[in-house]
């Protein structure tokens, strides 16, 4: 049965917190695709096919031709940041990408000038940004929502969505101000410092019903007050943290160690970055955020307890240092200490020469066009399905996130077979031998 799912008619504003790295990367990106000088690599929703009905029937649509997703020419951008520059100079200050390709789309980024950012210094203790405003927690949050309507009214937008592209936020965990819609808001009114900016963001978004996907290891929309707040709502949540680098390589090899039944006794993890994002987590309290993000990972694909002949003792160490003179170029090494049978002991060494905001920028658009397709679709709270792309995949309470990135495709793609009415795929495959048996019979 085909859910009903609004058209994607008219305009998509997206929204991004933090006009930084990723998302001027992001925007310059899409704006290149749209004059038919780059291409969109990396992004699952525009590069990537789907296999629909039976192998023998060979159906395998783009996803963008099968899914009714808003199209790259109806985008809308916005968003807020710290410091006062347009999308032109910050992308050229974040030497993510060469000039010539800056330049290419001049005129698209100069126009985009970032809002006022709701930003509390001791949350982000690195930075120092001027472009920010002033008030009291309820009071931030208000003109969050102001600055949503009307960045909707001023555009003739449809839609509006957000994606968050900050910075990571100091650790910290969630308390009895947030377990509650009612006692967060209570606490928002009382100017309660427990209550993170990104919090802020997250509660203007869903009061007003606009999707909100978070891209960073913060909790967020990771409370219950958040999730409460996005069923009242009807509208779809995401987090968190980007899954780009280093992260992105254990979920792909990790999983092939465990299906083979091979031990892991260590892996050890270590970045260099020099952009924003290193600078941000070059102070302990936000790195604690970032390293609990990205422990867990390992931990859940090898089923420690499950299994402790192979993984029981498995130890697992992160460091990640700011060097300026790599910007965006983040370089990780992993030292991953295995065993196989008899117990005999093997190495895996990766070296990643990556580019931190090359891999996110697709995710964040992917991650935006699905989160609006969803709520199209009329779905609401937390959505799994997406955890595809996020290190620490958001789940209801109680039940474990699947770190698999392989097992996580297959949730995306059976999710969308499922809203658009096509039969799902297990890969079961027994059917065509058994046809073939019958048929020499």
């Amino acid at each position: 049965m085909k859910h009903i799912i609004k058209p994607a008619e008219g305009k998509l504003g997206i929204l991004l917190p933090g006009l930084g790295a990723v998302a001027t990367t992001l925007i310059a990106g899409v704006e290149s695709v749209k004059k038919g000088i780059s291409q969109p690599v990396g992004s699952l929703t525009q590069m990537g096919t789907i296999r629909l009905g039976k192998r023998t029937e060979n159906r395998k649509p783009k996803i963008k031709d099968f899914v009714p997703l808003a199209d790259l020419n109806d985008i809308v951008w916005g968003g807020w940041d710290v410091y006062e520059d347009d999308v032109y100079t910050s992308a050229s200050k974040a030497q993510v990408l060469e000039q010539h390709h800056i330049d290419a789309v001049k005129e698209q980024l100069q126009v985009i000038k970032p809002m006022k950012a709701a930003f509390d210094r001791s949350y982000a203790k690195n930075l120092d940004g001027t472009n920010v405003k002033t008030g009291t927690r309820w009071e931030l949050a208000q003109q969050l929502m102001e600055d949503i309507t009307n960045f909707k009214e001023q555009n003739g937008l449809d839609r509006v969505v957000i994606v968050w592209c900050a910075s990571t936020e100091v650790y910290y965990e969630q308390t009895e101000i947030h377990s509650t819609l009612a006692k967060f808001e209570e606490a928002l009114k009382n100017d309660d410092k427990l209550i993170a900016p990104s919090m802020l963001y997250a509660y203007a978004a869903l009061k007003l019903g606009v999707p909100f996907a978070n891209g960073a290891p913060n909790l967020t929309v990771d409370i219950p007050a958040m999730v409460e707040l996005a069923k009242q709502t009807r509208t779809p949540i995401a987090g968190k943290d980007f899954k780009t680098g280093q992260t992105l390589m254990k979920t792909i090899l990790a999983p092939g160690l465990a299906i083979r039944s091979l031990g892991v006794r260590g892996w050890f993890s270590t970045n260099i970055l020099g952009n924003r994002d290193g600078l941000v987590l070059d102070d302990p309290d936000n790195f604690k955020t970032k390293e609990v993000s990205k422990t867990g990972v390992l931990e859940d694909i090898l089923n420690a307890q499950d299994n402790p002949e192979l993984y029981g003792d498995l130890f697992h160490k992160i460091r990640i240092n700011y060097y300026p003179p790599h910007g965006d170029n983040k370089e990780s090494w992993d030292n991953i200490d295995i065993f196989g049978w008899l117990g005999y002991k093997m190495q895996i060494k990766i070296n990643f020469l990556c580019r931190d905001s090359i891999l996110a920028a697709p995710i964040a658009l992917d991650l935006a066009l699905f989160i609006d397709f969803a709520k199209r679709a009329n779905m609401s709270g937390i959505q799994e399905w997406l955890s595809f792309y996020l290190k620490t995949p958001q789940t209801a309470p109680g039940l474990p996130p699947e770190n698999d990135v392989f097992k996580q495709l297959i949730k995306l793609e059976n999710t969308l077979r499922y809203l658009m009415g096509e039969d799902l795929i297990t890969h079961l495959g027994l059917d065509y031998y058994e046809e073939l048996v019958e048929a020499e019979q």
